[in-house]
Order: C-alpha cells, then sequence, then structure tokens
C-alpha cells in the first residue's frame, strides 16, 4: 500500500486518506498485533478503524475471524472459538482485547481468515480462507471488471460480507479509492458522499436493487458513475434488463456474479455487453476458475447437472471449532449445491438448487422456482418444505388465497399442502440476503391466512383512521379499474396518471394519515409497511392542491364573484409537472408513447364530445372548435371559440412532446439528462415568450407554442433532484414570468404556485380539506369544459353560480370515468370466458396452470 503514495485511499464524512497515511496505520496496528500469530476476532464496521485492523492482522499473519460488529451473536463465537485477541467498539471506543500474550489455538500456516457461510453469525460452523484464496480472487475480480486506479468503489455491503469485503480487496489491489460508510442507498446523504466524492462504482445484492428503486435512482445525476455490480443471490431477469438498460442510456454497466463465501467471493461473472440477451445466466467462470457439471439422477438431461467449481480461491475447508483451525487443506474443489445447465453459447445459468428440493405429499417442489413464480407477480416470498406441507412467507399487502391457487396449480399440489404466512417484511440478514431460519420460526409461530373451504382471507392491511382497515391493494384496483394489482406494484406501474392520482393520492392519505413525496413510484407493499410506522399528520399534495385552487380561481373569476387571473396558465405548468411524473417512466420508448397517446386521448376524448353538444344545442361554437383546431384556423372574431384554448394548448402540447420522443435520439436524450432537457425546451420556448425575431406578430402563434415554455418549466421542476437544480428553476421562473401578462397579479400566482411545485411536495391540512380539494383536482379538466355553460344562466347569483358549475364538471368527471371503464370491463369479461373454455378443455393440472396464469 506504501508504494501508491499519496494517492487516494479512503474517503469517509469526515475526510480522507492516502495511501502512505493508511499503511502507516496498518503498521502502528499490526506492531500492537505482535509477531506471533494469534486468533483475532474483529467485530468488523465499515469504519476506518475495521479496515485498518482486518488490513493489520493479514500484514502481520493473524488469522482473523471476522463478523458484524452489532451481532448479539459475538459472545457465543468468543465462548465457541476462544479467541486470543478481540477488537471492536466497547461503549462507542474502538478497542483492542488482547485476552492472552500467546495463542491458545494450533493455527495452520496458511489460515488467513474464518468467514461465516452465510453472513449470519448464529452457527459455529465457518469457512476456512487462505492468504493464496484472497489475493487469487481479488486478482480476478480486478482483471474481469477492469478496476483502475482512479476509480472509487462506495461500501454498500458489509466488510463482514464475503462479497463486500471482496470489494475492498480488488480495489486496495489496484490502488483505487474506497468511499468508506455504513449508510444505506435510500439514505440521501450516501449518494451526496457518492457524488462529493467521485464515486464511479458501487455494489448490490438483490435487495439493494429493491432499495434503489425506492430511493428513485433511476433519475439520479452520477457523473462519475463507470459500473454496478450484483451478486448474492438471484436478481429477477426482468429486473437484470431493466438496470442494464437503464445503464447503457446513463453511461454505465452493469455486471452480474454469481459466488459464494466457499469461492472467497466470485466464480462467475457475465460480461455487461450480454446483461440484456441472457440475463438468466450467471455467466462464465472467472479468469483462473473453471466449472464442470455433475450427472444428477433425476436430471438425466446431458447439460445439467450440479455445479462444480475449481481454482485458487476455493477454500481450505470448513471449521466446526478451534480444533480445526490446525487444518489444512480438506477440499480441492467446491461443489456449489446449485443445479446449472450449459448453454450452447457457453453461459452457464442455474435452475435450482439440489438440496433445496421439498418432498411434499410425494411430490418434488424446488422453492427457488416458486419464489422466482411468485416474484413474475410482483410477491416477495421465502418458500421452505416443512412436513407435508410449502409453506410461503409472503411479504406485503397479499391475497394469501390468490397466492396459494397460484403455487398449488403451477406445482399440482392441492391447495391445502401450501400454507401463506403473510408478513410486512422478510426478515434479512446484514448481507440483505433473507434469513430464512427466521422464516422458519416465523412460519412456526403464525397463524395460516384463510381456510381450506376456499373462503376468502384477509390480507395484510394499512389501518386507516376513521375509514378502518384498508386494503391498499384493493384500492389501488378500484381507482385504477385494475384487476392484475400486485403488492410489488407502484401507481405509475399500473399505468396512473394525472387524473387518477388526485382521487389515488386523497384516498391513500386518508386511509394512511401520511403520504411520502414519492409514494406514486414506491411499490404498494412499502406503504403498506409506512402505515404501520408512519406518522398520522394530514397533508396534501401540492400538486392537488394548486390544481383544485386554480379551477376555482379560473371559474370564479370568469363568473365575475373575484378577480384573480392566471389559473389556467398556472395548471399549463402543473400539466407538465405530472408529465414528467407519470408520462416519463422507465418503460422503453413504445411503451412511453402508448402513455402519451393515452393522456392525450383522456383530455380530447371528454373535451371533443362535451364541445360537439354545446355546439348543437347552443351553435356557440364552429366545428374547428369541436375539432380542438380553433387555435391554428381561426376564426379571430369569434367571442365564444377561445373558450377552449387551455385544452387545445394541453393537447398540442402533448402531441409535440411525443412527437420528439418518437424519435430514438431524443428518447436517449431525455433519458440521459432528464433535467436538462426539459430545460433546453424552456430556452426554446422562451424564443416565442419574448417574441424573437416578430415571430408571434407575423404568423399569429398558438397559445400553446406562445406559452409552452410554462409547460417545459413545470416539467423542469419535477426533474429538479438536488439544490442546485430546484434553485435553476427558480431563478427561471423569477425572471421569465414577470412582464408575460403586464399584470402583477395575475404574475404572482403563476410565480407562487411554481415556486411552491419545486419547493413545497405537501401542504399540512386537514381531511374534509383533502376530500374537497380531491374532488376539484381530478375534475378540473371536466369543469373547465363544462362551466363555460353553466354560469351564463345563473349570472344573478354568482356564488351559487360557482358552486353549480363546479358541482356540473364533477359530474363530468363521474360520467366520463365510468364510461371510460367499459372497454376494459367489457375485455375482462371476455378474457375470463375465454380462459374458462380453454381450461374446460384440458386436464386437470394443466387446467389449474392455465386458470393461473391467464
Amino acid at each position: 500500500m506504501a508504494a501508491h503514495g499519496d494517492r487516494l485511499a479512503v474517503s469517509t464524512d469526515d475526510g480522507e486518506l492516502t495511501y502512505r497515511e493508511l499503511a502507516d496505520r496498518v503498521t502502528e496496528v499490526a506492531r500492537r498485533l505482535g509477531t506471533g500469530r494469534r486468533l483475532v476476532l474483529l467485530a468488523g464496521s465499515n469504519t476506518v478503524d475495521a479496515l485498518v485492523t482486518y488490513l493489520a492482522a493479514l500484514h502481520a499473519g493473524h488469522p482473523l475471524l471476522l463478523v458484524p460488529g452489532t451481532s448479539a451473536a459475538v459472545p457465543a463465537l468468543v465462548e465457541a472459538y476462544d479467541p486470543d485477541v478481540v477488537v471492536g467498539r466497547t461503549d462507542g471506543r474502538w478497542t483492542l482485547d488482547e485476552r492472552r500474550a500467546g495463542s491458545a489455538h494450533t493455527l495452520h500456516p496458511d489460515l488467513a481468515l474464518l468467514l461465516s457461510t452465510s453472513g449470519s453469525t448464529g452457527s459455529p460452523k465457518l469457512v476456512r480462507l487462505s492468504h493464496t484464496n484472497l489475493q487469487a480472487n481479488a486478482e480476478s475480480i480486478a482483471e474481469y471488471l477492469g478496476i483502475r486506479a482512479d476509480d472509487r468503489a462506495a461500501t454498500t455491503l458489509p466488510l463482514h460480507y464475503c462479497y463486500g469485503l471482496s470489494v475492498v480487496n480488488s480495489h486496495l489491489l489496484r490502488g483505487a479509492g474506497l468511499i468508506l460508510t455504513d449508510r444505506s442507498v435510500t439514505d440521501t446523504g450516501f449518494w451526496e458522499l457518492f457524488r462529493r466524492r467521485r464515486g464511479t462504482t458501487f455494489a448490490g445484492v438483490p435487495y439493494t436493487f429493491e432499495l434503489l428503486d425506492r430511493a428513485g435512482f433511476a433519475g439520479m445525476r452520477l457523473p462519475h458513475l463507470r459500473y454496478v455490480t450484483q451478486a448474492g443471490g438471484r436478481l429477477a431477469p426482468e429486473a437484470v434488463t431493466r438496470f442494464a438498460t437503464l445503464g447503457r442510456r446513463q453511461g454505465w454497466d452493469l455486471v452480474v456474479m454469481y459466488g459464494q463465501t466457499e469461492a472467497t467471493a466470485r466464480m462467475a461473472y457475465l460480461p455487461p455487453e450480454l446483461t440484456t440477451v441472457c440475463p438468466e445466466a450467471i455467466g462464465v467462470p472467472v479468469p483462473g476458475g473453471s466449472f464442470r457439471l455433475v450427472p444428477l439422477p433425476d436430471r438425466p438431461e446431458p447439460d445439467i447437472g450440479e455445479l462444480v467449481y475449481a481454482g485458487p480461491n476455493v477454500m481450505l475447508g470448513y471449521a466446526d471449532g478451534p480444533a480445526d483451525l490446525a487444518l489444512g487443506r480438506t477440499v480441492a474443489e467446491l461443489r456449489t449445491g446449485d443445479v446449472a445447465r450449459r448453454r450452447p453459447d457457453g453461459l452457464y445459468e442455474l435452475v435450482g438448487r439440489r438440496s433445496g428440493f421439498a418432498k411434499i405429499l410425494g411430490l418434488r417442489v424446488d422453492p427457488q422456482r416458486v419464489e422466482a413464480l411468485l416474484e413474475r407477480h410482483g410477491v416477495r416470498s421465502c418458500c421452505l418444505g416443512a412436513d407435508d406441507e410449502l409453506v410461503v412467507a409472503a411479504a406485503g399487502c397479499v391475497d394469501p388465497d390468490g397466492v396459494r391457487r397460484l403455487v398449488a396449480g403451477e406445482c399440482g399440489l392441492p391447495p391445502r399442502a401450501v400454507r401463506v404466512c403473510p408478513v410486512p417484511e422478510l426478515p434479512r440478514l446484514p448481507s440483505g440476503k433473507i434469513d430464512r431460519p427466521a422464516v422458519r420460526e416465523l412460519a412456526r409461530t403464525a397463524t395460516p391466512a384463510g381456510r381450506d373451504d376456499g373462503s376468502s382471507a384477509r390480507t395484510v392491511t394499512a389501518s386507516g383512521g376513521r375509514d378502518g382497515d384498508v386494503d391498499l391493494c384493493r384500492l389501488y384496483a378500484e381507482v385504477l379499474d385494475r384487476a392484475d394489482v400486485a403488492p410489488g406494484h407502484s401507481f405509475v406501474d399500473l399505468g396512473g396518471d394525472s387524473l387518477s392520482y388526485v382521487e389515488m393520492s386523497v384516498r391513500l392519505e386518508r386511509a394512511l394519515g401520511h403520504l411520502p413525496a414519492d409514494w406514486h413510484t414506491r411499490p404498494i407493499r412499502d406503504l403498506a409497511a409506512g402505515a404501520r410506522t408512519g406518522r398520522r399528520r394530514r397533508s396534501l399534495e401540492t400538486s392537488v392542491a394548486l390544481r383544485a385552487l386554480a379551477i376555482v380561481l379560473v371559474v370564479g373569476s370568469h363568473i365575475t364573484l373575484f378577480n384573480v387571473t392566471g389559473g389556467a396558465h398556472l395548471l399549463l405548468g402543473v400539466a407538465g409537472f405530472n408529465f414528467a411524473r407519470f408520462q416519463l417512466t422507465d418503460a422503453d420508448r413504445v411503451d412511453r408513447l402508448r402513455q402519451i397517446r393515452a393522456g392525450v386521448t383522456r383530455v380530447a376524448l371528454p373535451a371533443m364530445t362535451w364541445i360537439a353538444v354545446a355546439a348543437l344545442v347552443t351553435d356557440d361554437y364552429r366545428p374547428t372548435t369541436v375539432l380542438l383546431l380553433h387555435s391554428l384556423v381561426g376564426p379571430d372574431d369569434s367571442t365564444t371559440d377561445w373558450h377552449f384554448w387551455f385544452i387545445e394548448a394541453l393537447v398540442y402540447l402533448l402531441l409535440a412532446v411525443a412527437a420528439l420522443l418518437a424519435s430514438r435520439r431524443m428518447d436517449r436524450l431525455e433519458r440521459r439528462f432528464p433535467f436538462g432537457f426539459p430545460v433546453a425546451l424552456v430556452a426554446v420556448g422562451l424564443l416565442s415568450r419574448y417574441d424573437v425575431s416578430g415571430l408571434d406578430a407575423r404568423y399569429d402563434l398558438p397559445t400553446a407554442v406562445v406559452a409552452g415554455w410554462l409547460f417545459a418549466l413545470g416539467w423542469a421542476a419535477a426533474r429538479a433532484a438536488d439544490v442546485r437544480q430546484r434553485l435553476l428553476v427558480t431563478v427561471a421562473v423569477l425572471v421569465t414570468v414577470p412582464g408575460f401578462f403586464g399584470q402583477p397579479q395575475r404574475e404572482a400566482l403563476v410565480v407562487a404556485g411554481l415556486v411552491l411545485l419545486v419547493w413545497v411536495p405537501s401542504l399540512p391540512s386537514l381531511g374534509v380539506l383533502n376530500r374537497v380539494a380531491g374532488v376539484l383536482a381530478a375534475s378540473s379538466l371536466y369543469i373547465y369544459l363544462t362551466h363555460w355553460q353553466v354560469y351564463p344562466h345563473l349570472r344573478d347569483h354568482e356564488l351559487l353560480a360557482l358552486v353549480v358549475s363546479l358541482g356540473a364538471g364533477i359530474g363530468y368527471a363521474a360520467l366520463a370515468a365510468r364510461l371510460g371503464r367499459l372497454p376494459g370491463r367489457v375485455a375482462a369479461r371476455l378474457s375470463g370466458r375465454l380462459s374458462d373454455r380453454v381450461a374446460a378443455r384440458l386436464p386437470g393440472r394443466v387446467a389449474r396452470r392455465a386458470r393461473s396464469r391467464v
């Protein structure tokens, strides 16, 4: 390490260490440990003290037993292995406790490190690793990842976990830097540190990638990120493809890897260029290693067998107690216990666990295959064979009967042999892996959900104030009119838009008492969990409040009950804000365009229908207005055709953006620069706002062009991810809105609303106020449409005119929603009849599978 001199070695929240400084500290601790070999137990953590002690023990040749610093099992391991030295934090201070001058053990000269087999500290069974194992695996990883001296890796995994430790070893080997932290990836402080220290890489287990989704990783600006690695369990192929695609858009690679503690860390990796082609594969052996397949009696296929690995990183063997520390190598290769197949392209793919099968009522069931099946249906689970039943621990708000039927149909088991135990969250080890012994204990003590007679079981619910227990999945299904809602889905995943968003947010807030700002992108299960731990205070989303306020101001000003103008232009900014949140998802380009098209339809179709009816009844509107073309073709002398300028502007803007993003290049640019893209559109829009070169005077531009920059400002407000970007949007609002109308009050309203969007996600509120605002905001489009035909009949009763105008719009919104659901319900009914007819013609087991899949 000293040879790397003043190159940066370690960065923390508190400062930095060069390699020379790190080497000096390691030498000092190694001197304290002495030259006579002793067994050292390190209660580790992602801190400089723990890192220095780990390196000092290796440097001085002391075998090291590495365990979590916060583990309650540390005393048990101290008793089981009787270490000579115990190092860790005691009463807030880092201490080195020398329990004896020499050693009580016979230590084999090759022994360097002792790690738990699973990341747990509950079992005294340990993996014995040598200096050669550590060196060989670090070199192999550094080679296939192409680790460079200017790389800086964040410690997203614990030091005592072989995967987290391999990140440390491989980067120090190449003279790269470590960003040492124990913060979670859901902590904004982690990403601030990562950006500040110019992080280039981090590692994750499957659970880490769930947390990344919650943290809004897809929208983060990480300019120095070079690659992300994944191991520690199977990541669903769909997730591999999604994150790999995201990385390609943003300029970083995803490297999927496979390993076990018994192989020091890694045995295989999937080259980044293959992640979207073969996302289900574990890849090829790491440099220096090799695989072979051992045939299995129950799997006669020639290309399938138990995966066996050989290489210099294979452990010395296991230790069950102190006497085993004297042993040398007892294994030459590693039988992984995983069943794999070698594909024609040379890649390896896992297809199950040899020892993981359960024998239930005479049938062999692979719990991992069941977990993968449920994962495809949005259910996180852990499956265990117990006696004559399959136990399924399912996290979040699940339908136990639905899960039971799905699993039973897939496995060919009777439903009575499947026991579903809903849990708020699956228990996990410090490494992020599922704690299966804890799940087994939960299953042993849990009351089974549902009954064998087919009666409906109660799902996991979120307590909801005066409304009692509210089933969140059913609530989503009701509001969005979807029959396929699962706890892993989010509002955006289910195709929610700005219209359904209002009703959903108000009803969720009523059920849960408080909504996080990013609720629309969070899985339903997270909201259910938050309901059990969150604060019970009422709040109202700022965008919802602004929509409700703006539509009241628009109608009241037209009635002349008061004169507070600017509401429609504020609604244009809010529309851009919601467009960025609901239409610009992580879906591919075709799906995005489909969502935008659906959004245009939901605005244009009810508008054209209402205007057509009004034109037949009143003769106030021409065919060009019915077709939303008045802004383009006139006539200019009409006193009523201009009424729907806002609807036309919104439709034109959505169509223009759809046309722009239909280009693959523009789609990639928007994904790569989610904030810069709308800022550029604001700049383009300002050409017409300031009438550069007399464009408006010469061409009489439609309002969509003249005021389109407000839509883009709202879009930019939704994409502003940090303080610097929010300040930029705020400055743009303060500079460009004043002077646009020449009416200070009108401009002040638009400025205040847009600034609130930028800085204040939600406002303190009351339950009754939320319900009123929710209805008004959800119906704002329809109120805008209908009020022109309502209030003229009540001019002498202005307040009544306002109330009736709002009520008429709310009524039209309800009618439009009911009519809009008819096609989907008819299709669902036809689909159900078709599936029943198909299933009726199939044998029993196949029919059960067909029904579950349909």
